[in-house]
């Protein structure tokens, strides 16, 4: 994983993801949500998704693939 830091929160993406910059990161350590965010615009808005939301879409993904 890649991280970046931005104001309190520490942003990452996959590895998988190269260095195009069309990319999605999210933040760990906030309670309860996972901030989603750009990463062309990391200093736009971000989409927050329940972690339990978040959860079973990552988990459907994984059994997508």
């Amino acid at each position: 994983m890649q991280e970046t830091a931005s104001g309190s929160l520490t942003w990452r993406k996959s590895t998988y993801s190269g260095h195009q910059g069309d990319c999605i990161q999210i933040a760990d350590g906030v309670t309860g949500a996972v901030p989603v965010r750009d990463s062309k615009t990391p200093d736009g808005p971000a989409l927050v998704f329940p972690t339990r939301a978040w959860a079973a879409f990552v988990s459907h993904l994984k059994g997508a693939v």
